[in-house]
């Protein structure tokens, strides 16, 4: 389960082992300085999956070049109802 904890970049710095390890095990740590947040720390793992959804995130659909399968399926979609 994907749980956060927030600390001072104080605390992060003279803490750093104990942040990297609880990160390698999925905790996301962000890091605050005066009250906001200027940062985070996550493991590998997170940080690829966040990759990912940015690539995909700027992918460019052509309509001309999806499948006709999936064109159809377009054109009888409904909104909000489930395929």
């Amino acid at each position: 389960m994907l749980t956060e904890k927030t600390v001072t970049a104080s605390e992060f710095q003279r803490n750093f082992g104990r942040y990297r390890d609880e990160a390698a095990t999925g905790e996301i740590v962000n890091v605050t300085n005066r009250g906001r947040v200027i940062g985070g720390f996550l493991s590998a793992r997170q940080l690829e999956e966040y990759r990912r959804l940015k690539r995909r995130e700027r992918e460019v659909l052509i309509v001309g070049e999806l499948p006709d399968d999936v064109i159809a399926d377009i054109k009888d979609a409904e909104y909000d109802k489930a395929p």
